[in-house]
């Protein structure tokens, strides 16, 4: 039925899992850290841009050159250029990859107005060119698309997955919210259900799916082959190996707040540390406690007071007063939903 066959998972008899693609985040060391804590079946590189001018990346490449994880890598690209995102694949094709993986999702303005990412949605006939050059030159390995279920609306949701199915794409990730929905609102399972219906690949369902249980029901309901997760991994990178305790029936282990510490020493010791600034370190520290905090204080307090920090030590004196003062504390397996 498929045209390439997928790269086996971890558990051959369980659903899928995938880190989702994430842009300055799901870089090598982020990959590493995860896999660690017992990662996804599935990674997905950040996006390497493409147009006329574009080479690869090499930051994003060491994702898959320098991968030591064990676990395949695909390849995502973003642009509109046919000629370009040709030339990209075949580039890509001479590594260690996957498969190639077409982003059609991404809902930042500054991407979706130049008619990229979550801006092709509104052009079906343009997708349409798009996946018929990119089947033709990526043809001995997977070629998978990463999408949401419309632009503004989901008027061309059908059409658009017609042309998946026409064109043979091996395996199709689905946000089930629209682009212009970004991280809110209600996620519609029952749009990506339909799609598990309609094309003739595997379906990863993607989107608000916060601890094991989300998992479970999702597949439920939609029927999917597996789920693809994103910024709720960042809070809890145990999240994929809890996952599949629930899929076996075992009892979900729980993880002491004095692991979440060592967890975030990890993050703050990428191998770029030595030569950033403090403040951009703790910047980026900050982007993942924004969403380690969720389960970690479900009143917000960690969070709001995190936020206010300016100093390596003010905010490890911070993390070490929320998570090593009470060590009968564990994560929360249902995070907190306040916005961040």
């Amino acid at each position: 039925m498929y045209q390439v066959s997928l790269p086996q998972s971890l558990q051959q008899d369980l659903p899928l899992t995938a880190l989702a693609p994430m842009q300055d985040v799901t870089n090598l060391w982020f990959m590493k850290v995860i896999a660690h804590y017992g990662g996804p079946d599935y990674f997905f590189t950040e996006y390497f841009r493409v147009n006329d001018t574009s080479r690869l990346n090499r930051k994003i490449l060491a994702a898959i050159t320098e991968n030591d994880t064990g676990r395949p890598v695909f390849a995502q690209m973003i642009g509109e250029s046919i000629p370009d995102l040709a030339r990209t694949a075949k580039e890509l094709c001479d590594y260690n990859i996957a498969g190639v993986d077409l982003n059609m999702g991404c809902p930042a303005p500054r991407i979706y107005r130049k008619n990229v990412g979550g801006g092709l949605l509104r052009e079906p006939e343009k997708v349409k060119r798009i996946l018929g050059e990119l089947r033709s030159v990526v043809n001995d390995r997977p070629l998978t698309v990463k999408m949401r279920v419309g632009f503004e609306n989901t008027d061309n949701f059908y059409k658009i997955l017609n042309i998946i199915a026409d064109n043979n794409i091996d395996l199709l990730s689905l946000h089930g919210r629209t682009v212009k929905d970004m991280y809110h609102g209600e996620v519609k399972y029952d749009l990506i259900a339909e799609a598990v219906r309609r094309v003739n690949c595997p379906v990863l369902a993607n989107g608000n799916i916060k601890s094991a249980t989300t998992a479970l029901e999702v597949l439920s309901q939609t029927g999917a082959a597996g789920v693809m997760v994103g910024r709720w991994a960042i809070g809890n990178p145990w999240l994929f190996h809890q996952i599949r305790q629930a899929l076996r029936g075992e009892q979900i282990t729980l993880v002491p707040l004095t692991e979440v510490r060592h967890y975030i020493d990890r993050l703050w010791q990428t191998p770029t540390a030595s030569t950033m600034p403090e403040r951009a370190r703790i910047g980026y520290l900050k982007m993942f406690l924004n969403y380690i905090a969720l389960n970690v204080d479900t009143d917000g307090h960690f969070l709001r007071l995190m936020r206010h920090t300016s100093t390596e030590i003010e905010l490890f004196n911070l993390c070490d007063r929320f998570l090593l003062t009470d060590l009968t504390k564990t994560l929360a397996l249902t995070p907190s939903t306040i916005l961040v």
